[in-house]
């Protein structure tokens, strides 16, 4: 008995050694070096909506869009009602999602590219020479009527200090002016009182 403990701990430590060097390969039942930056992996944005009589679904790749990387937009379009899919051209187009664009200030709306349908879906690269946020949008007429499609992308690491934190710093000074410009009145108010007062 007491050789056959060492025995089945040995067999069983060799049994998940192979195990594990067996699975080391595999990332959920593929060989690891078929995966490549185009493989499908997770996308970084996906989503489904009904817009006119079309149920859209759209997804962006890479998981995290990098500046000067190209990526990629899979735009699915198909009828609510008999579930055939939208065969025209959808038009591509990105602008950029800053507070100066928003009042109109910041640049403009430019082309990425008009894609027919191939193999189902609608397929658009795209690559950004800056990180920042931007706003794609898929267009299509059907059925005589514009459908547009907006959503947000970002490329690039997150500033490390958003809108919000800039309203609250900008907050925290004035705070802090203001006591400082308080404090000081109140001081000068003091000494003006003790020289008009001597004691």
């Amino acid at each position: 008995m007491k050789r056959l403990v060492p025995a089945a701990l040995l067999a069983a430590f060799c049994w998940l050694a192979l195990a594990d060097l067996a699975a080391a390969h595999h990332v959920l039942g593929r060989p690891s070096y078929a995966l490549g930056e185009d493989s499908n992996t997770p996308s970084s944005l996906q989503a489904e909506m009904r817009i006119g009589g079309y149920d859209v679904t759209y997804m962006v790749f890479p998981a995290f869009p990098k500046p000067e990387a190209q990526g990629r937009i899979n735009l699915y379009v198909t009828r609510i009602d008999d579930g055939s899919l939208y065969a025209g051209e959808v038009a591509f187009t990105v602008r950029e999602a800053s507070w100066l664009a928003w009042i109109g200030l910041g640049g403009g709306e430019a082309a990425i590219g008009v894609q027919s349908l191939d193999d189902g879906v609608f397929r658009q690269t795209f690559s950004f020479h800056a990180a920042g946020d931007y706003i794609i949008s898929a267009a299509f007429i059907a059925d005589g009527e514009r459908h547009v499609i907006d959503f947000p992308l970002r490329v690039g690491p997150p500033p490390m200090v958003g809108p919000i934190g800039i309203v609250v710093g900008l907050l925290a000074i004035v705070l802090l002016s203001v006591t400082l410009i308080q404090r000081r009145r109140t001081m000068t108010g003091k000494l003006r009182a003790s020289r008009e007062h001597p004691k």
